[in-house]
């Protein structure tokens, strides 16, 4: 079978469709987007001889998600961007029907992919490799091909190898649906990236204490802060509570020990990870100087996704931004990284009631707020954000069907920390303890209003844009 070349139709289409996504006043001034087409999940994210790579799956021939390549984007200093070569593209019968998500790791300085090759049959049957690719003197990657077939006792949806070494071994952590349609992990080891032995199942479905927890878990990502280990997974197919796991796919997390020597991992409970209406498939990574950073999609598979206005204009979705762990309790904390402050311009301060608070303009916008609550934020009569006794609601109208959605974060709030730009926006509770990312599209200039008969302190600040070169 010969693979229609892709290279000749992806350049047509950033040329013709660049200009027009980032005229749309919708494009986001300082988050990571595609120049065009359709952007979803982060791959790749690592610090590799003194440059930050952040690769991601890019469709840049619409808006479908289809024709998976890895874009690729690098940075000094995780503020400044600039667009490397493509890495990979469907070229291959292992992976024909798509280059999907992985991981880059440093391989005796040789700065190395892994990745899911998908192939699909015309039959609606589908089957997975796990292969691998290196990069090459000229900044592209030079694909070795696949290096672990399809375990047996799986459905074709295997994938999204995340790879650390531990000790004197590579380990990989896979996402895995059964014969019987259950969500697992499955952990791997080797001694050189090349030949990999399986270990087991260490979560999912049925284990751990875990009973139904889904008939999917994607893009697992195992690493350890302070003394636990903690696995961030989406679980597809978690059932809907009153509060949590609304959105049609949820990230979560969980947190224990794992014991490499039995291949046995104990943790707690499954933990939603973001409480807004995007937020899906985050990775992590270490920073130079050893923190433990993450970077999500702003998205959520089988949404209301394709009805973004965006799609109008040749795009759709963004990265959020890149964010800082710390474990306090078994418990992950986000916060915006500190190098964000480097987009900060004139500081300004409010106290008093919110009802006398000024309108802020929220096209791009950082805001520090702390209230006794109740009071409500009002971003462009598009998204509300209700702050009360017991917690946070967050309102949206459908795109579809024309009705209020909410989201929850119950709890004491204290303090939020708010990121706006454009059409996203972020909102970060307590110094992290949770989080709600959401698009949004409002007609601009967008405006945030406070109400509410309580005094609230505001510190907030203009965010100035930091294009991609």
């Amino acid at each position: 079978m010969t693979l229609q070349p892709l290279l000749p139709d992806i350049l047509q289409a950033v040329m013709k469709g660049q200009s027009r996504a980032q005229q749309d006043s919708h494009y986001p001034g300082w988050h990571l987007a595609p120049v065009t087409g359709l952007l979803n999940d982060p791959n790749g994210f690592i610090h590799f001889q003194g440059r930050y790579h952040l690769f991601y799956q890019w469709n840049p021939l619409g808006c479908q998600h289809a024709n998976k390549c890895w874009g690729h984007w690098s940075s000094p200093d995780l503020l400044h961007w600039q667009h490397e070569p493509i890495a990979l593209m469907p070229d291959s019968e292992y992976d024909r029907s798509g280059c999907y998500s992985g991981c880059a790791v440093d391989n005796h300085g040789m700065l190395t992919l892994c990745y899911t090759g998908n192939v699909k049959f015309d039959n609606g049957e589908r089957t997975a490799w796990q292969c691998l690719a290196v990069q090459n003197a000229h900044g592209g990657f030079d694909k070795l091909g696949p290096v672990i077939p399809l375990p047996e006792g799986y459905t074709g949806h295997v994938r999204d190898p995340k790879v650390w070494h531990h000790q004197q071994h590579w380990y990989m952590v896979l996402g895995a649906q059964d014969q019987q349609k259950q969500g697992k992990v499955l952990l791997l080891r080797s001694d050189d990236l090349m030949q990999w032995q399986p270990l087991g199942e260490i979560a999912g479905s049925g284990i751990g204490g875990l009973g139904d927890a889904g008939f999917m878990w994607e893009c697992p990502d195992l690493f350890t802060l302070d003394d636990n280990d903690f696995l961030i997974v989406c679980p597809q197919g978690v059932a809907r509570e009153e509060t949590r796991f609304l959105n049609s796919y949820p990230s979560a997390y969980v947190s224990g020990e794992l014991d490499y020597h039995r291949a046995r991992y104990r943790h707690g409970p499954l933990v939603e990870m973001d409480a807004g209406f995007e937020f899906y498939a985050p990775q992590t990574t270490l920073s130079a100087d050893g923190r433990r950073l993450l970077v999500g999609w702003m998205g959520v598979p089988d949404g209301e996704e394709m009805s973004q206005p965006t799609t109008a204009q040749g795009w759709i979705h963004q990265m959020t931004c890149v964010r800082e762990l710390s474990q306090h309790n078994g418990k992950l904390y986000q916060r915006p990284i500190r190098e964000l402050q480097g987009l900060r311009e004139d500081e300004q301060h409010w106290q008093g009631l919110a009802d006398d608070a000024p309108v802020l303009e929220a096209q791009s916008l950082e805001l520090e707020l702390a209230s006794q609550g109740p009071i409500m934020l009002n971003f462009a009569d598009t998204l509300i954000l209700t702050w009360q006794s017991d917690g946070l609601r967050l309102a949206r109208l459908s795109r579809i069907t024309g009705e209020w959605q909410y989201r929850y974060w119950p709890g004491d709030v204290r303090e939020l920390h708010i990121l706006c730009d454009r059409s996203s926006v972020e909102i970060f509770i307590n110094g992290g303890e949770g989080v709600m990312s959401s698009r949004y599209f409002p007609v601009h200039p967008a405006t945030l209003a406070l109400s509410g008969g309580t005094n609230l302190r505001a510190r907030y600040w203009s965010l100035r844009s930091c294009m991609v070169e």
